[in-house]
């Protein structure tokens, strides 16, 4: 996969400035706030910045944490992980394996069969509806 590369100001002239706040500067939408949190819809979610595949909706589920989780990624193409000491724990951070775009955080308390959840900011999705 080629990565994509923007500069922060291509990135800022690109993307409202509540996608650019979270994907870029890995911040966090409010919980119960994104509008995928509920979607029960049949389909594909991909990175706002880039297009990359993401998640599907076969692996969503309801964390009841007021963030879209999934237990796994769509495929090896889809995330990277980071370490996160951003608050007082270590936290494995989830971004796009494309354009290093911050999606949110990855979690060991998920369902099976994978026991993770991606717990991913609606703000860093765009759904694509199967229809």
């Amino acid at each position: 996969m080629k990565k994509m590369i923007k500069t922060e100001e291509e990135w800022e002239s690109k993307l409202s400035p509540t996608v650019f706040k979270v994907t870029r500067k890995k911040s966090t939408e409010a919980p119960f706030s994104g509008e995928y949190n509920l979607n029960n819809k049949i389909g594909l979610y991909k990175c706002i910045c880039c297009g990359n595949i993401l998640f599907s909706s076969e692996t969503k589920f309801d964390s009841g944490t007021g963030w879209p989780s999934f237990y796994d990624k769509y495929s090896d193409n889809a995330v990277n992980y980071c370490s996160d000491f951003s608050l007082i724990m270590k936290r494995a951070e989830v971004t796009c394996k494309k354009c290093d775009a911050h999606l949110g955080h990855v979690f060991d308390d998920g369902p099976d069969p994978t026991g993770k959840r991606y717990c991913i900011n609606s703000v860093s999705l765009n759904f694509l509806e199967k229809k």
